[in-house]
């Protein structure tokens, strides 16, 4: 007499077979979460604010007079420049 129930999945080695599946279906879950989480700040559809952004809307608010604005505004161009010829300087 045959018992159906002990078949070869359970009885023999079909047990590793399964505990191998499933630990593929549980990886593949947590290495989509963790490349969910870790780039959905990067990736995202709004786009990003840069300083002189806010500077300009903090002027149309009324928040910086005209000479403030300029001012801050030269000083954000004179790092950009600074920036550029670091990363030329590194790059050749």
């Amino acid at each position: 007499m045959e018992n159906y129930y002990w078949n070869d999945w359970y009885a023999g080695w079909g047990w590793f077979l399964w505990f191998g599946l499933i630990m593929v279906i549980f990886s593949s879950f947590g290495n989509w979460g963790y490349f969910y989480r870790a780039h959905r700040r990067f990736d995202s559809d709004f786009p990003q604010r840069t300083a002189v952004d806010i500077l300009k809307e903090r002027y149309a608010s009324g928040e910086l007079e005209e000479d403030e604005f300029l001012k801050k505004m030269s000083q954000i161009s004179e790092v950009k420049k600074i920036n550029k010829l670091k990363s030329s300087t590194i790059l050749s």
